[in-house]
């Protein structure tokens, strides 16, 4: 369901379930629990974030430096973003449906 209203993609749809097992995650820790290189988890994570499914935070390192971690959007949250999505699209078609003339 994720991937068909909220338009993602298999390895994000992955991303975002390693997230909810691991929250707090750097990237780096994703793409090895993931098997993928760092790029990629990293598109993954860009997108999940526009879509409202990921959150980011930069956690300041003891030795200097920072990392971010990576939150998801838990189930409640992400199954209220699924219902707004489909809501939104249904407007959408319902609108265009009217607008057609006989």
């Amino acid at each position: 369901m994720l991937e068909c209203v909220l338009g993602i993609n298999s390895h994000e749809r992955r991303t975002y379930f390693a997230l909810l097992e691991a929250p707090g995650s750097t990237t780096t820790e994703l793409a090895g629990d993931l098997n993928r290189d760092q790029s990629s988890v990293n598109r993954s994570l860009s997108t999940l974030s526009e879509t409202g499914l990921v959150q980011r935070d930069r956690k300041i390192l003891d030795g200097g430096g920072y990392v971010y971690q990576h939150f998801p959007t838990l189930l409640p949250e992400a199954k209220t973003l699924m219902h707004s999505s489909i809501d939104r699209w249904a407007a959408q078609a319902h609108d265009r449906i009217e607008s057609y003339s006989e």
